[in-house]
């Protein structure tokens, strides 16, 4: 890609990062292009649809989601580091209205998508094990956290208090006895 074609898509990625936050999934193309200084024919040209927007979006934050577990697998408190990343990923699903109908949707199925999605399962595994092998918390299905944490998220929508006291919850329920 050339330079200034990278910085456009970057741009665009940044736009579309803050229309999401602001006003969902649904937000505008029209907007987001104009936002980033573009045209609208740039925007399709590197996103041809709106679901490939949402996953170029969803694929940096993923990412991101991965490399903090990969980090906090170092520290030394494993049941601090399980809810930091518990916290980060519910988080994430609440930032962006609409994206858990779009994903629940099945709409969201590109390889980059399965395999980040995948990162995120093995880390989330890893941190889990962790503090399982510490004494410090029960044995749990990877998959049974997460999907709480997605229904944290859900069920939290826009108020971070519930969505930490609900986490707090979760995390009681984590620990040994």
């Amino acid at each position: 890609m050339r330079a200034d074609a990278r910085r456009n898509y970057e741009r665009l990625l940044d736009e579309a990062r803050t229309a999401f936050a602001e006003f969902g999934v649904d937000a505008s193309l029209d907007d987001i292009a104009r936002r980033a200084g573009v045209a609208s024919g740039t925007l399709y040209r590197h996103f041809p649809t709106r679901l490939d927007l949402v996953e170029a979006v969803l694929a940096d934050q993923i990412a991101k989601l991965a490399e903090l577990g990969r980090v906090l697998l170092d520290s030394d408190d494993v049941v601090g580091a399980v809810r930091a990343w518990l916290g980060a990923t519910i988080a994430h699903g609440m930032t962006y209205r609409g994206l858990a109908a779009e994903v629940m949707n099945s709409a969201l199925s590109s390889e980059v998508l399965s395999e980040l999605h995948g990162q995120l399962f093995e880390v989330g595994a890893a941190l889990l094990d962790r503090a399982f092998q510490a004494g410090a918390i029960v044995a749990v299905d990877e998959t049974d956290v997460l999907g709480m944490a997605g229904g944290i998220a859900w069920a939290a929508r826009d108020d971070a208090a519930q969505a930490d006291r609900l986490l707090s919850l979760l995390m009681n329920g984590l620990r040994q006895p």
